[in-house]
């Protein structure tokens, strides 16, 4: 029963509807925002036709209700049909009839709509530029009052662009640069929409692009127009594509990068294309718009008498159906509803379950190559410092030999490049790490004195080629000993004095170091680093924190990675901290920090005092043993050693090495981890099964955090990383051995 009542309902609604099929809109109960929902639609599918006959429909409807603010919305979509076909007179009458109703409404964002619509018309022509930006100030004023700042970017971006078209470029800036901060501000709010937005940034990063060539400032316009492309691309923003990658073109031209500039003008010609097959399909619907629309108006009073009467006709009749017709409405809507409920669950829970499959696979396979990157890069770690491991200890000897000094120059050179690769090494090393977020902070006991001045001394040799001064200044109410992560601390030091050293030529680099706030468990610290170098310009201030970039500078002997400065951020988010940056150019930077330690409190300059002298008493020559297979290495490892009067002897492999701690007296072995055969961890443990008192050091070239489990597990007794420092080495040597020696003292 229930069935053959619906169809009754279905049938009638149809019949009725059709009846009157020849009117706009079936019923005067429809809508005014739905209205307005089809005017827009018309108009993104250039019905300009129907968007006219919609408009003319809303107009009156409106009035009719004295509702004045879709009258305003109504001319405005006039007035927006009259500016795609390019006629200027009728979308400036029918936008300015849009603010008058604007006006009467009182309502600031219709308001906001009206004059921005009046600005794009009187911007473009040349006589009137300066009435279209007083419009645009128009929105602005509204904006700030209603504190609603992403309504600022569209106004902002416009004068700008209007001040560009128009040769203006100081006055531009500062609006397109306002509008950039604007969306980069909004852009880390949760609920914006990165997507929808892609368009206006794309566009303004274009535009800051044409800024910084007009100024000549290359690398800054070709950062802008790179993203402006990136995100084009990324989006199938055609029409930005095209206005990036012809700016970019030009500019590439203008700085004599012609090969670049080609390949930019292929890209250009390539989306523009696209634009012109887009664009002749939209000037053929206007085209046939522009003819059904004259013929339009010549029947646009006969037909808006007829719509008269058709509605009196409709009016007179509605009491009679009003009843059925609603309930036949409320019956379908119901039963569409639930229908489309069901229907929109199915879809997403099948899409649900799709996408989570599609994650989980991503996310395994994301993991995977994680891993392969982070193997890939410790195998070329290790591979890369054993060589170095000879070339900075041969280095290091054959600059002591005194007969070698016409060379001591070379030699300081060839020991600067090997240190300086190695540097480049563990840059490269730590932002893996960093990125795979394995770098967790340690907490061991430090002297931070000795370990600037160990620092400062590292970059001798840099300072003296650069004839830099360098000026420490150490606060004395600092602790002696400090609880924290002292390698990282020195990773973030030495870029940043390094950064000082190479950009600075026959200037001063200043080290201050001072305690800020303390109590007796902890001690706050501020560093800074500060040099009269060649400065940062403002453009390049966030720039330089990104991986890989890298200010110009005319000091060509050494460049780096790009990476020390990305490094010292990051690092300085473990310690909860980050970096400030003061600079102008031409008059230096500086670059600062604090961090909080824990004091050492157990530990004095007593106790280095006891340990200092138990190995000065010490003095008797010490056998040790060194275990490796490369024979370079044997032979840098046993000088070294026997330039302190240490009896040394070589074992090839981890079979050799346990033969001879079973047979000989040693007090200490050396061994490497990495050997054929038999490695050095097997060899320690094999050592361990009848000798337990021996200490063994580990030489390695792998990352200490990668295998020091492993190394203590094998029973060794300390860490040695190659190549080392030869001071921290004998200090390491002197240590263990002085361990080895106070229990059979006692």
């Amino acid at each position: 029963m229930l069935k053959n009542i619906s169809v009754f309902f279905l049938v009638f609604f149809l019949c009725w509807s059709v009846s009157f099929a020849q009117t706009p809109h079936s019923s005067k109960n429809d809508s005014l925002k739905d209205i307005m929902s089809e005017i827009n639609a018309h108009i993104e599918k250039y019905n300009y036709e129907l968007a006219i006959d919609d408009s003319h429909y809303l107009l009156n409807k409106a009035k009719a209700s004295n509702d004045y603010y879709y009258v305003s919305k109504a001319y405005n979509g006039l007035g927006h049909v009259y500016y795609d076909q390019k006629d200027s007179a009728r979308a400036r009458k029918n936008y300015s009839l849009g603010l008058e109703y604007a006006q009467k409404v009182e309502n600031d964002t219709l308001l906001m709509d009206s004059y921005n619509n009046l600005g794009n018309i009187y911007s473009e022509i040349p006589e009137t530029t300066n009435k279209g930006i007083d419009y645009y100030n128009k929105v602005i004023n509204i904006a700030n009052k209603l504190k609603a700042p992403a309504e600022l970017i569209i106004p902002k971006t416009n004068i700008g662009w209007t001040y560009l078209d128009n040769g203006k470029y100081e006055k531009a800036y500062p609006y397109l640069n306002e509008s950039l901060q604007l969306i980069d501000s909004l852009s880390q709010r949760e609920d914006f929409d990165s997507d929808r937005n892609s368009y206006l940034f794309s566009q303004i990063y274009m535009l800051h692009g044409k800024y910084f060539t007009h100024t000549k400032e290359y690398d800054t316009a070709s950062y802008f127009f790179n993203k402006s492309i990136s995100l084009a691309i990324k989006d199938s923003l055609i029409l930005p594509a095209v206005e990036a990658y012809k700016a970019y073109s030009e500019m590439l031209e203008e700085k004599g990068d012609f090969e670049a500039a080609y390949n930019a003008q292929l890209k250009y010609n390539e989306y523009n294309s696209k634009v012109f097959e887009s664009e002749k399909l939209k000037q053929m619907e206007i085209a046939n718009a522009r003819f059904n629309i004259n013929k339009y108006r010549k029947d646009l009073d006969v037909a808006e008498r007829e719509q008269r009467y058709q509605d009196d006709i409709i009016e007179k009749s509605k009491e009679k159906v009003a009843v059925m017709v609603i309930s036949s409405l409320i019956l379908v809507f119901i039963l569409i509803f639930l229908y489309k409920i069901n229907r929109d669950r199915r879809s997403l829970i099948l899409e649900l379950k799709n996408k989570n499959k599609q994650y989980k696979e991503a996310k395994v396979e994301a993991e995977n190559l994680s891993r392969l990157k982070t193997r890939f890069f410790s195998t070329v770690s290790h591979e890369i410092r054993t060589p170095l491991y000879g070339v900075i200890g041969l280095t290091s000897l054959l600059l002591e030999e005194k007969s070698l000094g016409k060379h001591k120059s070379d030699l300081k050179s060839l020991k600067f490049s090997a240190d300086y690769l190695l540097a480049l090494i563990n840059d490269v090393l730590q932002m893996n790490k960093m990125e795979s977020n394995e770098v967790i902070l340690e907490s061991v006991s430090f002297n931070i004195r000795d370990q600037i001045n160990s620092i400062l001394n590292s970059f001798e040799f840099t300072r003296v080629q650069n004839k830099n001064e360098l000026h420490l200044d150490f606060d004395e109410n600092i602790p002696g000993f400090l609880i924290g992560d002292s390698i990282r601390l020195s990773q973030i030091l030495m870029n940043l004095v390094g950064n000082a050293m190479k950009f600075t030529e026959r200037g001063n680099i200043f080290f201050t170091v001072k305690q800020i706030e303390s109590n007796n468990d902890q001690s706050k610290l501020y560093f800074e680093i500060r040099d009269d170098g060649p400065g940062i310009p403002e453009s390049k201030k966030k720039v330089i924190f990104e991986e890989f970039s890298q200010l110009d500078n005319s000091n060509y002997n050494y460049q780096g990675t790009g990476l020390g400065l990305p490094i010292v951020k990051r690092l300085l988010k473990l310690f909860n901290s980050e970096i400030k940056l003061e600079s102008r150019e031409g008059e230096g930077s500086a670059f600062s920090f604090t961090i909080l330690f824990d004091v050492d409190t157990a530990k004095t300059e007593n106790i280095e005092l006891e340990e200092n002298s138990v190995l000065n008493e010490n003095s008797d020559q010490k056998s040790i043993l060194i275990v490796d297979d490369n024979r370079i290495n044997q032979v840098v490892t046993r000088r070294i050693l026997e330039k302190k009067d240490f009896i040394c002897e070589v074992a090839g492999n981890g079979f050799e090495a346990i033969e001879l701690v079973k047979k000989g007296n040693f007090d200490l072995v050396l061994m490497d981890v990495n050997m054929p055969g038999m490695t050095g961890l097997e060899a320690s443990q094999e050592i361990r099964k009848f000798n337990i008192e021996i200490p063994i050091l580990a030489l390695t070239a792998v990352e200490v955090e990668e295998i020091r489990e492993e190394i203590h597990s094998a029973g060794m007794t300390g860490i040695i990383i190659k190549p080392y420092d030869v001071q921290q080495f004998y200090q390491i040597v002197y240590k263990n051995l002085s361990i080895q020696k106070m229990p059979e003292e006692a």
